[in-house]
């Protein structure tokens, strides 16, 4: 199939991953966004929508694969080959979520786990997840969707891949030890060297996102070191990541609970890497459960 029929700047982002954990909200969130979605497409159909939406000029294309079968799963490397024939490299975004959450959001809905079969729900989504493991190790973006709603799901998605295609997209994420580290981080920083504002009585009840405890916590010493060094870090990787195609970064920031320290530092560096132009979203995944 001949390169020319594809538009100028092309990208397609196969959005899949298991049941349950958000692959509707994902790809509806770019479809408000100016996206062409196409749901549950054959794999090996792939080519052929490229090359028809190449035609009304159409360079921004999610398809939502739901491989529910070993025939469907077994075309996504012939698909791919083709698309890589024709100058297109798909990126994989692939969503999961903890067994507790699938099984809630399954049980939700009162419908049955596409591959439950007779079993008991948990064995659906256990030959699911081990169907799946190629293609997640192949992702370009894993996003675990267990801690977070449709909206905040959305906004994650929208800001991935709202931005040109040669711009790489910066996620930091606030979390507490407490609470496990983010599954789908690219970097973890440890912030609790810098004292606790949760021993100083009248900034307990706050959080990171106050003035008063963020004028503390970056007030400490070693904030600012630590924070020109990662700044610092951050710009190499950027610049380093955009010549090697990735898209996107997710740094998670923790400290013990989530709540003063990991949300300040995640601020300010946010707002560092913004001034610097590079586009960075900010979200506190433990805050309000401590």
């Amino acid at each position: 199939m001949s390169s020319t029929l594809v538009p100028a700047d092309p990208r397609v982002v196969v959005i899949t991953g298991l049941s349950g954990a958000g692959r509707r909200t994902a790809s509806h969130a770019l479809e408000d966004h100016g996206w062409y979605v196409v749901d549950n497409l054959p794999p090996a159909m792939l080519p052929d929508l490229l090359a028809t939406v190449s035609k009304y000029k159409i360079n921004r294309v999610a398809v939502v694969l739901d491989v529910r079968t070993r025939a469907l799963f077994d075309q996504i490397p012939a698909a791919f080959d083709q698309l890589a024939d024709m100058g297109v490299r798909p990126e994989i975004l692939f969503l999961e979520a903890s067994d507790p959450v699938i099984v809630a959001r399954q049980e939700s809905v009162r419908r049955p786990h596409p591959l439950q079969g007779d079993g008991p729900l948990l064995s659906g989504i256990s030959r699911e997840r081990r169907m799946l493991a190629a293609l997640r190790a192949a992702a370009d973006l894993v996003i675990d969707t267990s801690d977070q709603n449709v909206h905040q799901l959305a906004a994650r998605v929208v800001h991935t891949y709202g931005g040109p295609s040669s711009e790489l997209r910066w996620v930091i994420e606030s979390f507490g030890f407490k609470n496990g580290i983010p599954l789908d981080a690219d970097i973890v920083m440890d912030v609790r060297f810098l004292p606790n504002p949760h021993w100083v009585p009248d900034l307990r009840p706050q959080t990171g996102l106050s003035r008063a405890v963020s004028d503390y916590v970056l007030g400490q010493p070693g904030a600012a070191a630590f924070l020109d060094q990662l700044e610092s870090l951050l710009v190499i990787m950027t610049e380093g990541f955009v010549r090697e195609g990735k898209r996107f970064g997710l740094l998670a920031i923790g400290c013990t609970g989530g709540k003063h320290r990991s949300t300040a530092i995640s601020e300010e560096m946010g707002r560092r890497l913004r001034e610097r132009g590079v586009a960075t979203q900010v979200i506190h995944r433990d805050l309000g459960l401590e």
